[in-house]
């Protein structure tokens, strides 16, 4: 069956982590608002249903037949076993659970750099507060959650390959783009930082390398990073730690 994910269209955003593993696994889905005569208006009637028992509140959510699964960590924690790409050991699928949730903190965060105080207001009426808040990033949370990141795998019993196991899970696909996302938002910053996170390094040079993930990379259906997505390139916001 074909699975169905719905996210805007023209923003990899958070839709981009489940794109990521259904890429990755070669699974058959369907990008819904970017197909000719659906697109987000079909989502939209979905979100704003009086009807629907499993009402989603946000994007990205996946349907696979009726089943609706909302939240990006909640989607990847459905998918992984079902694309290869969870650990077998139900204790090492919760603790990837958890690793997807902190992720999930870390975007927030990152979203927060440009949209500080309210994420209906534009980035240009709120400047001078994200300047403050992209510099306590930069300075603060970027060490504090790559550290961490890189003490998983450094900790890793099955090595320093993988983040979960001895296998690839959807969490390396996902810190993955963490990376590629810090790199174009925050690119003077992370020419400081990368060489203290060298088996994070590796990972994302092993994940881009993946057969499936190359291709994707390489395709129209990767799209370019963005100023209306979550990571963005404001350079008066990328300091030098």
């Amino acid at each position: 069956m074909t699975y169905e994910l719905y996210y805007w269209d023209g923003i990899q955003g958070r839709g981009e982590f489940v794109r990521l593993a259904l890429e990755d696994a070669g699974a058959d889905y369907i990008d819904v608002t970017r197909e000719p005569g659906r697109g987000t208006g079909e989502m939209m009637k979905l979100m704003e249903s009086a009807t629907e028992a499993h009402v989603p509140f946000a994007p990205p959510f996946l349907k696979d037949g009726n089943q609706i699964i909302s939240h990006v960590a909640n989607i990847l924690f459905y998918l992984g076993p079902k694309l290869g790409l969870a650990p077998k050991d139900e204790a090492l699928r919760w603790f990837a659970n958890g690793l997807q949730l902190t992720i999930t903190d870390f975007v927030a965060e990152v979203h927060d750099t440009h949209h500080p105080i309210a994420t209906s207001k534009y980035y240009e009426d709120q400047k001078r507060e994200a300047k403050g808040r992209a510099t306590e990033f930069v300075t603060n949370r970027i060490p504090k959650f790559l550290g961490y990141f890189e003490r998983v795998l450094t900790q890793n019993p099955d090595g320093g390959s993988h983040a979960v196991g001895g296998g690839v899970t959807y969490v390396d696909l996902s810190l993955f783009q963490v990376i590629e996302g810090l790199r174009y938002a925050f690119p003077k910053a992370m020419r400081h930082y990368e060489g203290l996170y060298p088996n994070l390094i590796k990972l994302h040079v092993s994940v881009k390398a993946r057969p499936n993930l190359a291709a994707y990379l390489a395709s129209p259906r990767r799209l370019a990073f963005n100023e209306d997505g979550i990571f963005r390139r404001y350079p008066e916001l990328d300091i030098a730690p």
